[in-house]
C-alpha cells in the first residue's frame, strides 16, 4: 500500500480549514482516510468561540480514530458519533443552533480485504479507480445543482438552503445529517486505488476544465499529488490576473487538499 497526502493553504496568511488524515490498524488488514473542507463563515461572526480550524481538526481526529477503532460501524454512524463528539466538546460556550456554527464537508474511505465503503457530505469528491483504469466519482451534488443566483446570498443560504430539506447538507453540530450523507461500497478486488479531494483541488476539472476525472486522478497518480495542487494555483493565478472569466467572485486560491491511496 502507498498513500500520498497534500494539502496546501488558499492563503497563506490564514490558517488552512482542510483536516487530512489516514488511518492503518495496527492488525495490518485494511486503512481508512478522512478529508474534511472546513466551510469559511463571512464576517460577522457564527455564535462560536471556536475557530473552523479547530472544529475540523476536533472531526477529524475523531472520525481518524473511530473509522479504525470501530470497523463493523456503518461510516454514517462513524460520522454521527464524530459530530456528537465534537459537538460535545463546545455545546457549553457556543450556539450551536446558529446557521454558521464552525462545519464541514466530508469524504470517508474505508477499505478491508473484501470491501471499501465510502460516504461523501457535500462538495468534496472521492474518486475509485478499478484495476483495468476506470475511475468512478462519488460526489453529493446537491449544492452544484441548486440555482447560482440563490446562493449569492448569505442571508437566503444560511435561511432556507444550508443543512435544510431542498438545500444541501454539512457536518455541523446535528448528528443527524449523517443520514443525509452519500454512502456505498464496492469488493476491494474492484478498486485498485482512490482519492480524495477538497473543492478546491477539484477545481483544475471542475473550474477550469483541463481535463475529466480520469485524466486529473492520472495527473495525482503520475506526477504527484502536489502537481495537481501546483497546476491548479497556476490557473488561479492566469484568471485573476486576466479579468476572473472564471474565477469570478470566488476566492482566488481555496484550501486545496489530495489524499490518494494506492491498495
Amino acid at each position: 500500500m502507498r498513500t500520498e497526502l497534500v494539502s496546501e493553504a488558499g492563503d497563506r496568511a490564514r490558517p488552512n480549514e482542510d483536516f487530512a488524515s489516514v488511518g492503518l490498524p495496527a492488525s495490518g488488514q485494511g486503512g481508512s482516510l478522512v478529508l474534511l473542507d472546513g466551510v469559511t463563515p463571512p464576517p460577522g461572526g457564527a455564535g462560536c468561540l471556536h475557530s473552523v480550524p479547530w472544529f475540523t481538526a476536533r472531526l477529524g481526529g475523531a472520525l481518524t480514530e473511530l473509522t479504525v477503532s470501530l470497523p463493523d460501524v456503518p461510516l454514517a454512524e462513524a460520522l454521527a458519533l464524530a459530530i456528537a463528539r465534537t459537538a460535545e466538546a463546545h455545546a457549553g460556550a457556543c450556539d450551536l443552533s446558529h446557521p454558521r456554527t464552525p462545519q464541514a464537508t466530508v469524504v470517508l474511505a474505508r477499505w478491508s480485504p473484501l470491501t471499501v465503503e465510502y460516504l461523501v457530505l457535500c462538495d468534496a469528491t472521492l474518486l475509485l479507480a478499478a484495476p483495468d483504469g476506470t475511475v468512478t466519482p462519488v460526489r453529493d451534488d446537491r449544492l452544484a445543482l441548486l440555482p447560482r443566483d440563490l446562493l449569492r446570498s448569505a442571508e437566503v443560504v444560511d435561511g432556507t438552503l444550508r443543512n435544510k430539506e431542498g438545500g444541501f447538507f454539512t457536518a455541523a453540530a446535528d448528528p443527524g445529517v449523517a443520514a443525509r450523507a452519500i454512502t456505498g461500497g464496492v469488493p476491494r478486488a474492484e478498486v485498485r486505488s482512490l482519492a480524495a479531494l477538497s473543492d478546491g483541488a477539484t477545481r483544475w476539472a471542475e473550474l477550469f476544465g483541463q481535463g475529466d476525472w480520469t485524466e486529473l486522478f492520472d495527473v495525482v497518480r503520475g506526477q504527484g499529488a502536489g502537481t495537481l495542487v501546483e497546476r491548479v494555483r497556476a490557473l488561479e493565478r492566469a484568471d485573476a490576473d486576466t479579468g476572473r472569466a472564471l474565477l469570478g467572485r470566488a476566492k482566488t486560491h481555496d484550501d486545496a487538499t489530495v489524499v490518494c491511496v494506492e491498495l
